[in-house]
């Protein structure tokens, strides 16, 4: 399997950091936004999905509630716990191209990581917004 090259903007990578912190000590969940173009998926923007539950060493959302809206390219929750890698829940829950996990303290990018479904880190580039 071919890597792809993942591109965030940098409002994302703010915007995950500060929900995560706001919904600390639970756990915070976002669908990532953008585009796919082959081996290259950018990420433009976050939304909430419908319905979302924040718990305590757990985020979920009902699947069957979300639009059908082919610009979702994948998911973004915190981990409270501060560890930056998925959990076998993380994998088998996972959804869209890619997955995001912001770790605590939530300061920057080095709280980031990204990851495909397999758990395998991908490198990433954060561009300016456009």
């Amino acid at each position: 399997m071919r890597r792809r090259e993942v591109v965030v903007n940098r409002s994302v990578i703010r915007s995950i950091l500060d929900y995560a912190k706001a919904c600390h000590p639970k756990e915070g969940i976002l669908l990532l936004k953008g585009s796919l173009s082959k081996n290259r998926i950018t990420v433009n923007e976050v939304e909430i999905p419908p319905l979302a539950v924040h718990g305590f060493g757990f985020s979920n959302f009902p699947l069957h509630m979300l639009p059908l809206d082919f610009s979702v390219v994948g998911t973004a929750h915190s981990h409270p716990s501060g560890v930056l890698r998925p959990s076998i829940t993380d994998l088998n829950k996972f959804y869209g191209r890619i997955m995001i996990i912001a770790a605590y303290p939530y300061r920057s990018e080095e709280n980031v990581a990204v990851f495909d479904r397999e758990g395998r880190l991908i490198e990433y580039e954060v561009v300016s917004d456009v």
